[in-house]
């Protein structure tokens, strides 16, 4: 005789996944691609690693900064204004270049006209705040 076949069962997990949560990392593409603007030359492998590691610390400790700047003015978003003073710190941005000129010179024009207002025709300021 056929014996009906059963579904097999799957025992369940119990508790929670044993991975560690990551951290967000920026892409290796992404960085050897603006070393490479940058220093227009070739790198070897120890050295992408060693660029690679103080990009990570320097992404982190920025990202820190600018949300003690935020925590301390009782906001949960990060502002414009919050990134200059901490580009005021780093001696980026100074009287004599302002952020403005900053985003001009590096960034290309889609973030340009997202970032710098614009008045267009109908006395309209573009972005909107």
């Amino acid at each position: 005789p056929l014996h009906q076949l059963q579904p097999k069962t799957v025992p369940k997990r119990l508790g929670t996944s044993q991975r560690k949560p990551r951290e967000p990392q920026v892409p290796r593409s992404l960085i050897k691609e603006i070393f490479r603007h940058f220093a227009k030359m070739p790198m070897t492998r120890d050295a992408f690693k060693i660029v690679e590691k103080c990009s990570e610390r320097y992404f982190k400790q920025l990202s820190d900064d600018l949300e003690a700047y935020t925590h301390h003015a009782g906001r949960k978003t990060v502002e414009k204004a919050d990134l200059e003073v901490l580009m005021r710190r780093q001696g980026l941005v100074t009287d004599k270049m302002p952020l403005n000129v900053l985003i001009e010179r590096y960034l290309p024009l889609e973030y340009r006209k997202l970032l710098i207002p614009v008045a267009v025709s109908g006395n309209k300021v573009i972005p909107c705040k």
